[in-house]
């Protein structure tokens, strides 16, 4: 928004004028690109911290403190004063987002059936989408008011108080009252969302899992374990993979990047709108199909489906976009519609998976500290990408664009060599996957205590 950049951010304002500014550098400045980063540095520090009160005060007390910074983040932000103000809102937004995404997945995962876990764990990057194409309609709609970005920031109150309230409603999972020691709640709760009484089997495999768990007494450096080794690595590069794709440079980015390709301000922000829109249905769809067809394949049609888009966007960006003008009329529409492709492969594959899949394979002994070092992960590149890309837009131009298109190549020959199916694995057993995969299985060689041939017959059992 303009009265935003006018307010906060006068030099970009300014440069934003001039017509003699390269369309690939008007919008490259270390300050804003710092209070879009800055959200994010703080979340991954913030994770450390959740890792460790989702282990020892459990996931609904985790999700009552994100809730209650999200409050606080959103008053800061509304109300600023100043650059600092409004930096300082955004870091306590971050701290927000990083206690929420350490203990929601595992949340979910934890509640769910395994027959169901998938698709109920992508409700949590569903209402991800969902804020994400809220927000773009309501900048649309404010955009022309001279305290449109205030208003935009307030309305942040509404999902910060629904999160809040929201979560003092919970019920705490089976998991984590049977890890404190709360064995009986544990049963209970338990039975209730399972709707039977039959589950002596599940509770039995839950209350050893914890055995094993508490046995560990430095979960972090447990995690180093050879055993421990295939979650933590393909948790990990997923998480780095997921940000190298581009998506959040897109997202984040999406009214800047499309005045850059010659889009007035309020045609910018529209469109922004409509990759919002197809983001949103595209992961409801993925909840239906994501159980049916497996990870796997999704992240490798979603792989495809990415890589041909960045390419040719990169190609039209090439050819027809100078540092003066803007594109012509047809190759903005088709520039438009990669964008929305590529959000859409993106939204079904790597979006949905990249928290569903280390949520599954994490084992519970180090599950609380994996989870941390995976999100963490995820906030440090999400970070860079964020602080970097409008100024590897302004040097590399078009470029970006191909070196997005072959990191996605990279990422899907990765998950084609080294990521197992998940799909209907319970997460208690999922050790059993390393040592039936042709490569993990040498990494974790002895250190798992089941045979190749157990472990292979357990796989086409659940498969």
């Amino acid at each position: 928004m303009e009265s935003f950049l006018l307010y906060f951010f006068p030099a970009v304002y300014a440069r934003k004028q001039k017509a003699s500014e390269s369309n690939y550098c008007k919008f490259s400045d270390p300050l804003l690109q710092a209070f879009t980063s800055s959200m994010y540095i703080a979340g991954l520090l913030a994770t450390f911290v959740a890792s460790q009160t989702t282990q020892k005060l459990g996931r609904k007390p985790t999700l009552i403190v994100a809730g209650c910074l999200y409050l606080v983040g959103v008053c800061l932000a509304t109300l600023a004063q100043n650059v600092t103000m409004l930096m300082l809102g955004r870091v306590v937004l971050g701290c927000g987002s990083g206690f929420g995404t350490q203990a929601a997945p595992i949340y979910l995962s934890e509640m769910a059936l395994p027959r169901l876990r998938g698709g109920l764990n992508i409700m949590f990057q569903l209402n991800v989408t969902v804020g994400i194409l809220i927000a773009n309609l309501v900048n649309s709609v404010t955009a022309n008011l001279d305290w449109g970005w205030r208003l935009s920031f307030g309305l942040g109150l509404i999902p910060a108080v629904l999160s809040l309230v929201g979560s003092l409603f919970l019920v705490e999972t089976p998991n984590s009252l049977i890890e404190r020691g709360h064995l009986e709640e544990g049963k209970r709760v338990l039975m209730k969302v399972r709707g039977t009484s039959n589950v002596d089997e599940e509770f039995k495999s839950l209350v050893k899992a914890s055995e094993v768990a508490a046995g560990v007494k430095h979960p972090f450096r447990n995690m180093f374990r050879r055993r421990n080794s295939p979650p933590l690595i393909i948790g990990i590069l997923i998480q780095i993979f997921q940000q190298l794709s581009g998506i959040n440079a897109i997202m984040f980015y999406a009214p800047v990047l499309l005045e850059t390709m010659g889009f007035k301000n309020n045609a910018a922000l529209y469109s922004a709108a409509i990759t919002g829109t197809v983001n949103v249905v595209a992961t409801v769809l993925t909840i239906f199909v994501v159980d049916h067809f497996g990870r796997v394949p999704l992240l490798l049609a979603g792989g495809a489906q990415m890589f041909i888009a960045q390419a040719l966007i990169g190609v039209i960006l090439g050819v027809d976009l100078k540092d003066s003008g803007g594109l012509p009329l047809a190759k903005s529409v088709v520039v438009v519609v990669m964008i929305c492709v590529f959000v859409i492969a993106f939204a079904y594959s790597w979006g949905c998976m990249g928290m569903l899949i280390p949520s599954e394979i994490l084992p519970l002994e180090i599950r609380s500290a994996g989870q941390g070092i995976v999100v963490s992960v995820n906030l440090l590149f999400t970070f860079l990408m964020a602080q970097v890309f409008l100024s590897l837009l302004c040097a590399m131009k078009y470029g970006v664009f191909l070196l997005f298109s072959f990191i996605v190549f990279v990422m899907s020959a990765f998950v084609y060599f080294f990521v197992p199916e998940t799909k209907g694995i319970r997460i208690d057993e999922a050790d059993l996957l390393w040592k039936a995969h042709w490569f993990w299985k040498q990494v974790v060689g002895e250190d798992v205590d089941n045979n190749d041939e157990a472990a292979t017959s357990f796989l086409k059992s659940e498969s």
